[in-house]
């Protein structure tokens, strides 16, 4: 596969021949954890990529769900794209302020609702700020722009559904925290979740998927880390973490890979760590 590829993965080279082409449109997913004390919005009000809109990963979520940043209702998704000018007929590059760190989350939710023409800028805003490429801080003119969705509703598994695969092993299940977390040795950032991870499931940490410089690694190096991971890339892939976000690390990495079949347990540790019927595990997968 190509290094830039409009449907994963593009470079800062990439986007920067393609800054001013019509039915180009770019999302700004920055987002951070909650005790990082940064707001995204805020930061992005001050500069962003020109052209770029601010894509709010907490807001544009299932309100109705008790969990963080559930993906949203396909009602909800489409009228906030709209309201973005984000429609049919557009390429869509999405990028966040730590690298690739939330960027992905977005690109999967557009895959979910049957969007393909959606990539992640690699190496993210800081890399595309180390080139001394352009900045501003004025909102987009926006043109509203008609949006079909079709939810790929394979993509997507709940808390059934995995403690199904945990059980009988048609999926594999693969988390993106890190180690101490995987392990049960370090507390988890959300308050009143036990420590472990999901039985049966393989750790494979995000931060393991990139280079020094945050950028992707090469396919064979996407390879080589999910098979020292021990992750079966024959099977179907469950991918998990803290709330949903660097899951989707794992999930673009994947398709980077041209995995055929992987999807996102979009509750993640929020809600198994929730749980006391739920079992867990701890130490080394």
């Amino acid at each position: 596969m190509a290094k830039d590829d409009p449907k994963t993965l593009v470079s800062t080279d990439w986007l920067a021949q393609h800054l001013n082409d019509p039915d180009l449109r770019i999302i700004d997913a920055s987002w951070h954890m909650p005790d990082a004390g940064r707001d995204g919005q805020a930061e992005y009000d001050e500069a962003h990529i020109p052209g770029a809109r601010f894509f709010d990963i907490d807001e544009i979520s299932d309100a109705r769900s008790d969990l963080p940043h559930m993906a949203p209702p396909v009602e909800k998704f489409m009228s906030r794209m709209r309201a973005k000018g984000i429609g049919d007929g557009h390429q869509v590059v999405v990028y966040d302020s730590n690298g690739i760190f939330s960027a992905p989350r977005v690109w999967w939710t557009f895959r979910l609702m049957g969007k393909t023409d959606v990539a992640v800028l690699d190496g993210g805003l800081p890399k595309w700020l180390a080139e001394g490429r352009p900045t501003e801080d004025m909102p987009p003119i926006i043109r509203d722009r008609h949006m079909t969705v079709s939810r790929q509703a394979d993509m997507v598994k709940d808390v059934t559904q995995v403690a199904a695969a945990a059980k009988l092993g048609d999926w594999q299940i693969v988390d993106a925290r890190s180690a101490a977390r995987f392990k049960g040795e370090a507390p988890e950032p959300r308050e009143g979740l036990r420590s472990g991870h999901i039985p049966n499931s393989r750790n494979v940490p995000f931060t393991d998927l990139l280079d020094a410089d945050g950028t992707m690694k090469d396919v064979d190096g996407l390879k080589a880390v999910f098979e020292a991971a021990g992750v079966d890339l024959a099977k179907p892939v469950i991918s998990s973490c803290g709330s949903g976000v660097t899951a989707a690390i794992i999930d673009l990495a994947l398709a980077r890979l041209g995995h055929p079949r992987h999807a996102i347990y979009d509750g993640s540790w929020a809600e198994w760590g929730m749980y006391n019927d739920l079992k867990i595990a701890t130490g080394e997968a």
